[in-house]
């Protein structure tokens, strides 16, 4: 193998692997906010699928899907640490939300 074909392969399997963090976390809020304390009970917790959902498909999925066919690759590492860092500060809210009342 080349040796760009070798640093195509490696960036794309971080490429890949950053992807499959944000994916393996988004599937990981669901469990998470199934264990916020019931509250009121009125299940208004489960708003907060939605804006963890637009983070999976404005930058998750598109990373996902460039690093599984191999195009963009740095574009799909960018878009997918993007989605990481996005998760990561909407998801410290929402726990200070859910732990603290806001």
């Amino acid at each position: 193998m080349t040796e760009t074909g070798s640093k195509n392969s490696l960036l794309r399997t971080v490429a890949f692997v950053v992807a499959g963090v944000g994916t393996l976390f988004w599937l990981y809020t669901f469990y998470g906010i199934a264990q916020v304390p019931v509250g009121d009970g009125s299940g208004f917790q489960w708003v907060a699928v939605m804006p963890l959902g637009l983070i999976f498909v404005v930058f998750t999925l598109p990373a996902l899907v460039m690093a599984w066919k191999g195009h963009f690759l740095w574009v799909a590492l960018a878009v997918g640490g993007a989605g990481l860092v996005a998760f990561a500060l909407l998801w410290n809210e929402l726990l200070s939300e859910f732990y603290h009342g806001g």
